[in-house]
């Protein structure tokens, strides 16, 4: 009754079972252990001392930016240079910009340095002047951002002056001289300069080590592969009882042989 599982038709269907089920069973293992990774590092982030706790290391100490580096307080010497504005930035609710300044160090790179948050829009607010001569700066080091980073502008075409990402790759085309693939945002205004009215930024979650919609997903994903991959087997016992139940007939002569 069984023999049409040898035909070349049912070798096909029997190959791409063999072959399905196994890859579900790895993409479901796989997207589960991306979930317990996450669920590891939002374990790891929760254990970690407050960064205002934690004592500034020299900058090229934490480079580059990891999950455990991330959020740390880094310190950079060197001399403000260019100045961007970056719109479209919230904090408690409230829409502003940052004002970001690069440093350039002793070695020539600039750090991009968030010196703080002003509410409105750039070129209709005040924006205090960074300090200037040589200066230690203080702040939580954060990854560059990218274009799935809360707040980042995509669509281009901003007034000279502003940025719609933090990143070296997009300030690479706008100064002469090489960025840190990072930056930091000051936690307390400059002693001596003039961004007392500024707001500082509070410091990001490192990008993967929380528990947000992104990792659910994966959990989601997880279940997804093992539910097709039941239903590949599913299908095969189900499409083997119809044959077997058709070849049964046409033995009994209750239905006619199709071949």
């Amino acid at each position: 009754m069984y023999r049409f599982l040898l035909t070349p038709r049912w070798w096909g269907i029997n190959l791409f079972v063999v072959l399905a089920i196994p890859f579900c069973v790895f993409m479901g293992t796989w997207q589960l252990g991306r979930f317990e990774d996450r669920v590891q590092s939002h374990e790891e982030a929760e254990k970690q001392p407050a960064p205002g706790t934690r004592a500034p290391e020299p900058l090229d100490d934490l480079l580059p930016v990891s999950t455990k580096t991330s959020g740390r307080p880094a310190v950079a010497t060197g001399t403000y240079s260019d100045q961007f504005l970056v719109p479209g930035r919230e904090l408690d609710d409230r829409t502003g910009f940052y004002v970001l300044d690069l440093l350039r160090t002793d070695s020539g790179k600039a750090l991009p340095v968030v010196r703080g948050w002003l509410p409105g829009t750039p070129g209709g607010t005040e924006v205090p002047a960074a300090p200037r001569g040589k200066v230690t700066v203080t702040g939580d080091l954060q990854a560059s951002e990218n274009t799935s980073s809360d707040g980042v502008d995509l669509r281009g075409g901003l007034p000279e002056g502003q940025l719609g990402m933090i990143s070296a790759a997009s300030l690479v085309n706008l100064v002469p001289y090489d960025v840190y693939d990072a930056w930091v945002t000051l936690t307390e205004p400059e002693a001596g300069g003039t961004g007392g009215a500024m707001r500082p930024v509070p410091a990001a979650a490192a990008q993967g080590s929380g528990l947000d919609l992104k990792a659910f997903q994966n959990l989601g994903y997880t279940g997804e592969w093992f539910v097709f991959g039941g239903f590949v087997l599913f299908m095969w016992f189900r499409l083997v009882r119809r044959e077997a139940e058709a070849a049964r007939d046409v033995e009994l002569g209750l239905a006619a042989d199709a071949d």
